[in-house]
């Protein structure tokens, strides 16, 4: 990560199992993200984190370790609950990556060329032109679908270098694509990635999104488990409580331990070993 984005994650008062997660309002993301496109050294990568995200990351020490030198935006109620828990207040903003995304390519002004990777060919082709419909002085490329040697990319990275990208979109499932992107992905390759997760199936019409008002409850997580109960009912059913029970264990824990603590050692933080005990 460029200089610029280490320091703003760095910067950012809002930790979640000591995972800093920017707490920007909307309009401040999209102005310091667009920022970040437009520096030409370094590299920024740009994921979205929710509450099966964060139980993903205590289990997998990699994935935590990755998503701690990315820019990490809130994603959904449940990140929203853990930060009134810890924190007293909940995040300014709600930047899932299905509306930050669509809506970053409309206020970057500055036309970028935009690769994707992820998804079934028909669903990323699908994507890219309803991405050129809407924000038609972007160019959009196909640099692939999601079903490539994740081990032996070559093919994929030598598309990437040759199309000479502004901006990479990937979107292959958390923690893939996080995963993947840290390994094969370089500076020169982009200087901006987003990991966007299940974007393209909602770009492309192949997952329909719930209703606006249902959107503007914060219940879309449960229409998406109407929609598809077999697949999402652990994430959400079990995944959810289990992520709550998380996030008031690890703080009182870390209430008690700081308690415990001489008055002079209570502002020195032990990051790691509440991960893990959290996990």
């Amino acid at each position: 990560m460029n200089l610029i984005a280490n320091f703003a994650v760095l910067a950012s008062r809002r930790t979640i199992f000591d995972l800093p997660v920017c707490d920007l309002g909307w309009d401040d993301a999209l102005v310091f993200i667009n920022e970040l496109a437009s520096i030409p050294v370094g590299q920024t990568v740009v994921c979205f984190v929710n509450a099966h995200n964060m139980l993903t990351a205590l289990r997998d020490d990699e994935y935590y370790r990755i998503m701690s030198h990315n820019l990490v935006l809130p994603d959904g109620i449940g990140l929203n609950i853990a930060s009134q828990i810890a924190h007293g207040s909940p995040f300014p903003a709600n930047l899932n990556g299905t509306d930050f995304v669509p809506a970053f390519l409309t206020f970057m002004e500055t036309p970028r060329r935009i690769g994707l990777i992820g998804g079934a060919r028909s669903v990323v082709e699908a994507a890219a032109e309803n991405f050129r419909r809407h924000t038609p002085w972007h160019e959009f490329v196909v640099i692939s679908d999601g079903f490539f040697d994740k081990v032996d990319s070559t093919d994929v990275t030598e598309e990437i270098e040759r199309q000479k990208l502004d901006i990479l979109i990937v979107g292959m499932g958390t923690p893939l694509q996080e995963k993947w992107v840290y390994d094969k992905i370089r500076a020169d390759h982009a200087r901006l990635v987003l990991t966007v997760g299940a974007l393209f199936d909602f770009v492309s019409g192949a997952v329909p999104r719930a209703p606006k008002t249902v959107r503007m409850m914060r219940l879309e997580w449960a229409y998406r488990l109407i929609q598809e109960p077999a697949r999402l009912w652990r994430r959400y059913i079990i995944g959810i409580p289990v992520f709550l029970f998380h996030v008031l264990r690890y703080r009182f824990r870390r209430r008690e331990r700081i308690l415990s603590q001489p008055e002079e050692q209570r502002s020195v933080s032990q990051p790691i070993a509440d991960r893990r005990k959290a996990s």
